[in-house]
C-alpha cells in the first residue's frame, strides 16, 4: 500500500467523502456545505447522480 493512500485511510478520508466534497464545492462554493456533504459521503453522491440531468435517474 502506498504511503499517501495509507495516510488518507488512517485519516478517515474515503473515496465517497472526497467525491462528495468535490461535487459539493463545484456546485455551492461553500465550505459548510462541502463539510456536510462530506459527512454524508455516498448518500450525497448517489442523490447527485439520481437528480442531475443526464444522470442515472434518467435511464
Amino acid at each position: 500500500m502506498s504511503s499517501a493512500r495509507g495516510d488518507a485511510t488512517r485519516a478517515g478520508i474515503g473515496l465517497g467523502s472526497a467525491l462528495a466534497v468535490a461535487i459539493s464545492w463545484s456546485l455551492h462554493k461553500s465550505i459548510v456545505w462541502a463539510t456536510i456533504h462530506g459527512f454524508l459521503s455516498w448518500i450525497y453522491v448517489i442523490y447527485y447522480a439520481l437528480t442531475r440531468p443526464g444522470g442515472i435517474g434518467t435511464l
